[in-house]
């Protein structure tokens, strides 16, 4: 039995093939191909409709008919498909049509460089820290976060390993293989798949090479006419999903979806194995929250297509005609192997932490009109090769927005290292964690906290200076200065609550300073 995933640690990006921010190969191309033992037939359109040349399988007893006797037709009009075949970008604006005011100022604090768009293991680790306003405006303006770490000097020693995304396209492309058999083995084992000569899976054509938008609008469509049918069983590969997170659209891919009786099962393919029926707990939690994020997607979708608000409590299942369910399959390799074995996992409490995170955002538009003029993260280079902004400009546009770092960012995100460097240098408490940063209450230094833990006063007024450095413009940030006038501010310097708060903490860090001596049996 797999641990639960709500005991690891997310120590690090779990690569994996069903990244939406990496490209795909389409590796059943060079596949030969075989007489499946379970094939799939697509479902039937009007005529009249655009015709793509593709196999065509049936769990019939004939023998499978190739592209060239039987055509496969899709469910879209001529000019639709057209539009899917020549459209192939990754970009959260809309294809067509005038830009937003929030696309146009998120697209030139970008520049002209290459859109890195929102997945759903960034959106994890965005929902695992709400707080940093820094990572939701660089997520949302689509920046290379990497690259910009580099060019600040501090850059990442982690990122997706091209062995492991090599070891994961190969095994989702041999459990695709020969009409997804080695795949279906799994899925009737846990999901009920009939067998051979009942009913057949649908595998609709979901317009793999059109942009985001067009392919969630189909993804949308299928899914609908899979749920319609009840008796019906369709695997819809590679679906698109939209998410909006903090007034901006994220475009998400799962690997896999089963639809059946109307509700769907997301289904997760991993590459790490699974060894005498246990796998590592830290890559089965991160993988638990990112299908926790394709679970809210997708009950979303069905709340807004059945014309109904989504649950204000995150554990109650609602049974709409296409909703999830809470309980995701992940298929991973088996021992040594590549043959593949699946387990359940409830993502319940991954889907609640998720929802509760991301509801906490701030929103870009609020962010980005609290950025000051002229700052951008322009990482693209001139004529002549050199950079368009230098380090110290891209440093300055970085250090105007606020983050909210703790020691776990520099296993989730390219710019840990850079702001754990801004707090050392600030010698903010934020650096020894989140536990003690609690635990000081208004102190915000370290040398502050030194000093109140021998019973100096000094420090005290410099752990409030300090917070006066580190706040920002947000009501709902911890570190917000909202009115300077508010009797009721915290962070007031003449509030007299503010000295009490600093006294209490001060009181209760020496007490802890002398049970640890006590415990440690140092003598006065």
């Amino acid at each position: 039995m797999i641990p639960h995933p709500g005991g690891g640690h997310d120590r690090g990006p779990v690569p994996t093939a069903g990244d939406a921010d990496s490209p795909r190969p389409t590796a059943r191309a060079h596949l030969p191909r075989r007489p499946p033992a379970f094939t799939a037939r697509a479902a039937p359109v009007p005529a009249g409709d655009a015709v793509l040349r593709r196999p065509v399988r049936t769990a019939s007893s004939d023998p499978v008919r190739t592209a060239s006797s039987d055509p496969v037709r899709t469910e879209l009009s001529d000019p639709d498909a057209t539009l899917g075949r020549t459209m192939n970008v990754s970009t959260n604006v809309p294809p067509s049509g005038p830009a937003e005011p929030l696309a146009q100022r998120l697209a030139e604090l970008r520049g002209p460089a290459p859109q890195r768009t929102l997945n759903a293991r960034s959106l994890a680790a965005l929902a695992a820290n709400p707080g940093c306003h820094r990572r939701a405006v660089l997520d949302a303006a689509g920046v290379d976060k990497s690259v910009l770490a580099a060019r600040l000097g501090r850059p990442a020693p982690f990122g997706q390993s091209p062995f492991a995304i090599a070891r994961g396209v190969i095994f989702e492309s041999r459990l695709k293989a020969d009409g997804y058999a080695p795949l279906l083995e799994p899925l009737r084992r846990h999901l009920g798949v009939p067998a051979d000569g009942h009913v057949p899976l649908q595998v609709p054509d979901l317009l793999q090479r059109s942009g985001p938008a067009v392919r969630a609008d189909r993804t949308i469509e299928a899914l609908g006419r899979a749920a319609a049918d009840p008796e019906a069983w369709t695997l819809l590969d590679h679906p698109m999903l939209r998410l909006d997170v903090a007034g901006s659209t994220a475009y998400l891919e799962p690997d896999a979806l089963v639809v059946h009786g109307g509700r769907c099962t997301v289904v997760e393919i991993k590459s790490f194995p699974v060894l005498d029926g246990s796998a590592d707990p830290a890559k089965v939690g991160a993988a638990a929250r990112q299908a926790a994020v394709y679970v809210l997607a997708l009950q979303h979708a069905a709340a807004a297509a059945a014309g109904q608000p989504l649950a204000d409590d995150p554990y109650t299942e609602q049974r709409l005609p296409g909703s999830p369910r809470t309980s995701v399959l992940l298929v991973c390799p088996k021992d040594f192997g590549n043959r593949p074995t699946a387990v359940a996992v409830d993502v319940r409490r991954e889907l609640a932490t998720t929802r509760r995170q991301l509801t906490r955002m701030t929103g870009i538009d609020r962010l980005l009109g609290a950025l000051p003029p002229g700052a951008d993260f322009d990482l693209a280079a001139d004529e002549d090769g050199a950079p368009a902004r230098s380090t110290e400009e891209l440093a300055a546009s970085v250090e105007a927005v606020p983050a909210a770092y703790s020691p776990d960012c520099l296993s989730a995100c390219e710019l840990g290292f850079h702001c754990r460097a801004e707090a050392r240098c600030g010698d903010r408490v934020e650096q020894l964690g989140r536990g003690v940063r609690g635990e000081l209450g208004s102190i915000r230094t370290v040398a502050g906290a030194l000093a109140a833990a021998s019973g100096g006063a000094a420090g005290t007024a410099c752990g409030t200076g300090a917070a006066r450095d580190t706040r920002t413009d947000d009501p709902d940030s911890p570190h917000s200065p909202d009115d300077p006038d508010d009797p009721d501010d915290p962070d007031d310097p003449d509030d007299p609550d503010d000295a009490d708060d600093a006294d209490d903490a001060a009181e209760r860090l020496a007490y802890a300073a002398a049970l640890r001596a006590e415990a440690l049996g140092i003598r006065a």
